[in-house]
């Protein structure tokens, strides 16, 4: 019978009081506080770079969830089927709420004391690619799936949607690139790989756990060396996302980071030039690309509708935002 990864805490000796499914992974209740464990499926020596980070934050009075090594001191433990699993510390809490103004600013206060405790000494494994690279490649990849398209014809409503709306998203795409080369951002990427500056990588409400005192913050996975606005954008972006790209929303975020760790002029920019780039419409057309094109999901075509109608109200909010720094 398989059991989750019950058998690697005999590596640890603990024994759980109680156990739960969740996303993803097992919660454990032992005399160690409550813990989780989950299937391990990255690099082992990425790992001990994630756990000196962990470690670092946690000594900084950060919450986060660091891990346990086991009785031979390491943190991956595998089970009678060899398969690897790693226990780190978990916390009483729930997900941020992003109906929640006031989880959104908890979140936010969060990621700023995060970004200026996380530094670590530079390894250029781990640097993530320049935003140039990824934009000149992202928009490459919109034209081929265009040209795709329109080679075969298209038949599904994902399809022609698609095609109807391209040209205006892939001019937002190019005037994202020029604005980027005029920018400081080569000299704002090499400050950052200088300093060290680490970004979670994937800072969203799933991965910020709401405290009855504070806020933990979890899944450090997706850590690597970059511009930390990356992170502070694709937070912004999920919430702005569901409220309409709401400018005065966006102000407030911006506002509750910049208090806690200040908002340098080449980092607004950068900012800027990230929200003008049409992300979430390259995602939806390379997962429409890179899988099964003869059934397409209602709720891939329904994200592509949305995104279409709010092309509008997602250019305004950009102009608006950032007309003028700080705020």
């Amino acid at each position: 019978m398989y059991d989750y990864g019950l058998s690697t805490l005999e590596q640890y000796g603990l024994t759980p009081k109680s156990t739960v499914r969740t996303r993803g992974a097992l919660l454990l209740r032992t005399e160690q506080g409550l813990l989780i464990l989950k299937e391990f499926k990255g690099s082992e020596k990425k790992l001990k770079k994630q756990q000196e980070l962990l470690l670092s934050l946690k000594e900084s009075g950060l919450l986060v969830d660091y891990f346990l090594t086991n009785q031979e001191g390491e943190l991956v433990s595998r089970d009678k089927d060899h398969i690897p699993y790693t226990l780190a510390y978990w916390y009483e809490g729930r997900e941020c709420d992003t109906a929640s103004r006031e989880d959104i600013s908890k979140s936010l206060s969060t990621l700023a004391g995060l970004h200026k405790a996380m530094k670590l000494p530079l390894v250029e494994e781990y640097m993530e690619k320049s935003l140039e690279e990824e934009y000149l490649r992202h928009n490459q990849e919109i034209r081929k799936i265009r040209k795709f398209i329109r080679k075969k014809g298209p038949a599904s409503p994902f399809e022609k949607d698609y095609l109807a709306s391209v040209e205006g998203f892939l001019e937002k795409g190019e005037e994202a690139l020029l604005m980027l080369k005029d920018s400081g951002y080569e000299e704002l990427r090499k400050e950052s790989m200088e300093e060290g500056k680490v970004c979670h990588g994937e800072y969203n409400q799933h991965n910020v756990l709401i405290l009855k005192k504070g806020t933990a913050v979890t899944n450090f996975g997706h850590w690597g060396f970059d511009v930390q606005m990356a992170d502070l954008y694709r937070f912004m972006r999920k919430i702005l996302e569901k409220y309409g790209w709401d400018v005065s929303l966006a102000k407030e975020m911006l506002r509750t980071y910049h208090r806690e760790r200040r908002i340098t002029p080449s980092e607004w920019q950068n900012l800027r030039v990230r929200f003008t780039y049409p992300e979430k419409y390259w995602k939806l057309a390379n997962y429409y690309y890179s899988h099964n094109k003869a059934w397409i999901s209602e709720k891939n075509i329904e994200k592509l509708k949305i995104l279409i109608k709010q092309k509008e109200l997602w250019e305004i909010f950009t102009e608006k935002c950032f007309a003028k720094y700080p705020f």
